[in-house]
């Protein structure tokens, strides 16, 4: 029933595109939402993306890629309609396509020369995004980028565990597998408490979904051409983006230049960046873990947070990369 539902979702949304723009449209690889399409008409190419789930987070990330262009590589917005300007068409971004190929795709046939010098790429744009500050953390809820505090449930690491130990894949897990996930969160939550103490990690941009699927790069010289998918951008911790990246990462030359550079370029870092990394990554683990619909990441998520658990360990045997 969950694939079935998802299916019929990005079939709804693909007649949108069609009908909106009247132009051929087909959904763009990699994402899960599938709201996302390349877009044709006169020979020319744009990538539409869609808000039907939630149409208030159009205009919020048109304003962020006006934020950030010029310090990343983001696209142009070249059209938009916003949830207030809409009728019975949905909110949607026609975005500017491009350069370039997926870096997810690119490593895994790349030498380890062009790999560290992708990776050296990526660490700038991880310092850069480290270097824009913002006031408190939180969600952001409209163009003009105003911050609404997270819910209760994501106020700390233990109170995230108890909002979602019912839900999707955390409902299955033993009494005691769920105590011992709270004492994991507990401990990472003093280490991020102790880091916000010293003045390292004071809000700033993040991502949020930072990984090689969402990066583009020109696969020539390694440069990264592109950030795409800002849906999930808040403000927040300096080091969710790293720990997003690292989280599932294998590849030494790629992951060592990444956090050499971001130790060398970012501001105020500690020097358990990484292990901090790490520990603001579990509210996403957590989150991911009690999703209902089944894809490789909510896989490859689960399994690794129940090593974390096994272990005790918010590394669960994964290198340091330093």
């Amino acid at each position: 029933m969950r694939v079935a539902a998802g299916r019929e979702h990005a079939d709804e949304t693909l007649v949108d595109a069609r009908e909106l723009l009247g132009a051929d449209a087909r959904p763009l690889a990699g994402g899960y939402s599938g709201e996302t399409f390349l877009v044709g008409a006169a020979g020319e190419q744009a990538v539409l993306r869609l808000y039907v789930r939630d149409p208030t987070r159009a205009e919020i990330d048109a304003a962020l890629l006006r934020l950030v262009r010029g310090l990343v590589p983001v696209p142009r917005v070249l059209d938009m309609r916003t949830q207030a300007q809409a009728s019975d068409t949905p909110a949607y971004l026609l975005l500017e396509r491009l350069p370039g190929v997926r870096l997810d795709l690119w490593l895994a046939d790349a030498d380890p020369d062009r790999r560290r010098r992708a990776g050296v790429e990526v660490g700038r744009v991880l310092a850069r995004l480290a270097g824009v500050p913002f006031l408190r953390p939180g969600r952001f809820v409209d163009g003009q980028l105003r911050i609404e505090p997270w819910p209760p449930g994501f106020a700390d690491l233990e109170s995230c565990v108890d909002a979602h130990r019912q839900r999707g894949g955390l409902a299955v897990w033993s009494d005691d597998e769920i105590m011992r996930l709270r004492e994991v969160a507990r401990t990472a939550q003093d280490l991020l408490d102790s880091a916000g103490a010293q003045g390292l990690a004071p809000p700033r941009l993040v991502h949020s979904d930072f990984n090689p699927k969402n990066l583009l790069v020109e696969p020539g010289s390694g440069t990264i051409t592109g950030v795409v998918d800002w849906e999930f951008a808040h403000s927040g911790s300096s080091y969710e983006d790293l720990g997003n990246l690292l989280r599932f990462e294998t590849d030494e030359p790629f992951a060592s230049a990444v956090v050499r550079t971001f130790a060398d370029l970012a501001p105020s870092v500690s020097p358990r960046f990484v292990e901090l990394g790490r520990a603001v990554d579990l509210f996403a683990l957590i989150e991911l873990a009690a999703r209902t619909d089944e894809n490789p990441v909510v896989d490859r998520a689960r399994q690794l947070l129940r090593e974390i658990v096994r272990t005790g360990d918010l590394s669960a045997g994964r290198p340091a990369w330093a």
